[in-house]
């Protein structure tokens, strides 16, 4: 049973697959805009400021598919440039899958709070180059556990990459995942992840693909029972072809470090 909400404290958290910056608004825009895919333009940097606008409200940003710095951002650290826009203190990414220096796909974090440690873990795949970012807030295992990840489009890698998922967040009773998981939370392979994860599926799930015509809820933000999730949402700016997924938890009172206080 969870602690009464006065002995509880409150965290906005937002995954967000951002497309390296580009804009993708009907699925023939693919092929129509796909230069977008290679080379950097004021389009991307415009929609990554639009971002930056909303990014205060949240606690602890994940992104997924932002550019760690290649040809088609103009060598431009996305999640660094985001936290900066944003005045949001902390950042760290994980780099992913480089693929010359035309693109360098990363996992993202962004926070308000000083995480205590960032661990990157590379998830099992045949092909490689998907990875796992955990942040943790707290010294120990009764830390809050906040796992950043972008999962294959293979199903068989999907089931590696949960279960992988599963037994590290296993030793932690305070967790979440966060991410594009590329599967809907009643896939056989997700139930690997709860069946094997202390994280409960969402009471309902909420469509965030393809951003301009939601259908399938591939994002998602999970949490373990001493957790809450008090609501979900989806933001109704279409930053890329996913639509940024945001939700509220509470957390046990004096789980979550103090922010820094804003110098004066």
């Amino acid at each position: 049973m969870n602690a009464p909400a006065a002995a509880r404290q409150r965290l906005r958290l937002l995954s967000c697959n951002i497309l390296a910056g580009a804009s993708v608004q009907r699925y023939h825009e693919y092929v129509t805009r796909s230069v977008q895919a290679v080379l950097p333009g004021r389009s991307k940097l415009d929609n990554l400021d639009r971002l930056a606008e909303v990014l205060p409200q949240f606690d602890v940003i994940g992104l997924q598919e932002a550019d760690a710095g290649s040809l088609r951002s103009g060598f431009l650290n996305q999640t660094r440039y985001l936290a900066e826009a944003a005045g949001l203190p902390f950042w760290s990414h994980q780099p992913n899958r480089p693929m010359a220096r035309l693109a360098h796909s990363a996992n993202g974090l962004i926070s308000r709070l000083p995480p205590h440690a960032v661990h990157d873990y590379p998830l099992p795949s045949r092909i490689p180059g998907r990875g796992a970012l955990l942040v943790r807030y707290g010294a120990d295992k009764t830390a809050l556990a906040v796992m950043i990840a972008h999962l294959s489009l293979s199903a068989p890698a999907r089931a590696r990459q949960l279960q992988f998922i599963a037994e590290v967040l296993s030793d932690y009773p305070h967790a979440v995942l966060m991410g594009d998981l590329n599967t809907d939370p009643g896939s056989r392979e997700m139930q690997i992840l709860f069946r094997h994860s202390p994280l409960v599926p969402p009471a309902q799930p909420v469509p965030t693909f393809p951003s301009w015509k939601p259908r399938r809820a591939l994002d998602h933000i999970l949490v373990s029972p001493a957790l809450e999730i008090e609501r979900s949402w989806t933001l109704p700016q279409a930053f890329s072809d996913h639509l940024p997924l945001a939700a509220e938890i509470s957390v046990p009172a004096g789980l979550l470090p103090a922010a820094p206080q804003a110098s004066s």
